[in-house]
């Protein structure tokens, strides 16, 4: 079975699973190991990789620089800009750091990590400052919620965005009401970040709920499997699980060719209902 994929508004197709970062670079007894985790990802298909200046203030890059040293253009690469950073000189600077710490001359993506003190006219225009020079291909946002995004799209160049990277899992499925609709009408992906529900304590409550199980056990593979099947279930969200242990790893690219049938759905969705009204955006 062909492994999901995802394409973004300029027609660039990545895999519907990639490979996040936070918490990576924290401890360097964990460096050889982490590097190696993320080799082994993009070997088994999972090329693109998420990861953000803030993640152990620039350790995860270096992490993810080493990773990718030699293999650069197998990788589609993300990173995030902090929300103080994100304009003007500041955001050149802080770009050039990240690049230097990932050991490439350009990122595929560069996203606002979330919304901060410095207006969208001016992030917008420091990432197209970024594009012109060569230093980012493309430019996105992070935890954005709707109203957010339709502010965006009123600044000239905004719509010039092409993701929305939120929190989204079976257990938080607030986006649904609005900000994922909205995307869709936009024809914009959205990344999901902890689509495992790895923050906060949601984790063992959604892969050990008995519904996940369930379905884990018919389907002979882990509830871990399955949530990814589900948050990747349309053709138009990215999930990006971190992971570290090589058989975490390996489950995670084999969720790229599992697809769950409308039953299945059915059952997860009873289990974690979505909101029948507007909540405010999960941001961890």
């Amino acid at each position: 079975m062909n492994a999901k994929t995802v394409q973004f508004p300029n027609g660039i197709e990545v895999p519907a699973i990639g490979q996040g970062t936070w918490f990576m670079g924290e401890k360097e007894s964990a460096f050889r190991s982490e590097v190696n985790a993320l080799r082994q990802g993009i070997d088994l298909g999972m090329t693109l990789i998420d990861t953000a200046e803030m993640y152990a203030d620039g350790g995860a890059e270096r992490v993810v620089g080493e990773a990718i040293s030699g293999r650069r253009d197998e990788v589609f690469l993300v990173s995030k800009v902090y929300p103080q950073n994100a304009g003007g000189t500041k955001a050149i600077n802080a770009c050039e750091q990240s690049l230097q710490r990932l050991k490439t001359d350009i990122l595929d993506l560069y996203l606002l990590h979330w919304r901060g003190p410095i207006g969208l006219d001016e992030t917008v225009r420091a990432m197209e400052s970024l594009q012109k020079t060569g230093k980012i291909r493309h430019w996105g946002v992070s935890n954005l919620d709707t109203e957010d995004m339709a502010q965006l799209w009123q600044v000239p160049g905004g719509e010039n965005c092409v993701t929305n990277q939120v929190l989204y899992h079976a257990a938080s499925r607030g986006i649904e009401y609005d900000l994922l609709p909205w995307s869709r009408e936009h024809q914009m992906p959205l990344m999901a970040y902890c689509p495992l529900a790895q923050a906060g304590n949601l984790r063992q409550e959604v892969l050990h709920h008995p519904v996940m199980q369930q379905l884990a056990r018919a389907r002979g593979v882990s509830s871990a499997q399955i949530a990814l099947a589900w948050v990747t279930r349309s053709d138009n969200v990215i999930a990006i699980p971190k992971a570290v242990q090589p058989t975490h790893v390996e489950e995670n690219a084999a969720a790229l060719t599992l697809r769950l049938n409308p039953d299945e759905i059915a059952l997860i969705e009873q289990a974690f209902p979505a909101p029948a009204e507007k909540t405010r955006l999960d941001i961890v």
